[in-house]
């Protein structure tokens, strides 16, 4: 089975690795920026110079790309070039907009080829090790079909449902991470207020009901004010832009959410949008771009 890959960022240039480690067929990579596949050569891939070159002979074909744009530039273009037919597998795990997801899969199966959203959760450090967590949208077949790939890339997969809901169950997922986040932030920036270090409230924390997977990953990053992107505070800015969105659509009311996007829209505001997301500790703090910014988010709040 021939695979295509497109999309060599922080997360799929990691993700592509696992594969060329674990495939023992052709895989094709593509990414906008050459110097990014180039590398890839090396590690037995076949670089390709855009991204129906790559899905050209691919039976399944992934994509990795940050924004809804980016994934209907990667499909506008597979099907212009008319490389889908039937039996291919697309499969997109970029994080956007759902709806956007579906219509590209409406549009991918005009060809009589399958269109699976299979966004991913956790980090780079994740990804390296090929543990991240995948929620799949689509086709019942067509999943059982990759499921072996999306191994290679992840330790837990799980199939939500139609095309779309993948995607739905990720908005959600990070969208509770960001709350989790900022209720960690506000705590952390209160107890160190009164002399708490780090650390301690850590510990102190994990005795009780509050314990979460973010503050125990992230407290040696915050304590030492490391801010090496893993995941960033643009991507995540974005996921709850999503949500929005999609929380308005739905007519269900999330003030936690907005809360959440309104530190998330001071961090961009304040030039974090580089950074790893735990940066927001310094909107909640008022340590980016002066005291004002960090009581701006508060006001709004």
């Amino acid at each position: 089975m021939k695979i295509a890959f497109i999309g060599l960022g922080i997360m799929g240039e990691a993700m592509c690795d696992n594969i060329l480690k674990k495939h023992d067929d052709t895989v094709y990579v593509y990414d906008v920026m050459p110097e990014k596949a180039q590398p890839f050569a090396q590690r037995g891939a076949v670089v390709c110079a855009g991204a129906a070159g790559a899905a050209q002979d691919a039976d399944v074909i992934f994509s990795m790309v940050p924004k809804s744009e980016h994934s209907r530039q990667v499909y506008t273009e597979l099907l212009a070039a008319g490389v889908l037919k039937p039996g291919k597998i697309c499969v997109d795990m970029s994080t956007i907009d759902p709806a956007v997801s579906r219509e590209l899969a409406a549009l991918v199966k005009q060809t009589g080829a399958q269109f699976l959203d299979a966004p991913v959760v956790k980090s780079r450090p994740a990804a390296e090790a090929g543990k991240l967590g995948i929620y799949v949208g689509g086709d019942k077949d067509a999943f059982g079909t990759v499921l072996p790939l999306l191994r290679y890339m992840g330790e837990n997969v799980i199939r939500m449902g139609e095309n779309g809901k993948g995607l739905v169950m990720k908005i959600c997922h990070n969208a509770l991470v960001a709350q989790i986040q900022n209720g960690v932030n506000e705590t952390l920036a209160l107890a160190a207020a009164n002399g708490i270090e780090i650390d301690t409230f850590a510990e102190a924390v994990s005795y009780g009901g509050g314990q979460n997977f973010y503050l125990d990953s992230k407290k040696g990053p915050l304590a030492r004010e490391d801010y090496a992107t893993a995941f960033s505070v643009e991507n995540m800015a974005k996921d709850l832009g999503i949500c929005v969105a999609l929380a308005a659509e739905c007519s269900v009311s999330m003030p936690g959410g907005a809360n959440a996007k309104r530190v998330y829209d001071a961090a961009l505001a304040t030039g974090l949008g580089k950074e790893d997301f735990c940066a927001t500790i310094k909107i909640v703090k008022g340590a980016a771009g002066g005291e004002n910014a960090g009581k701006s988010a508060k006001e709004d709040a």
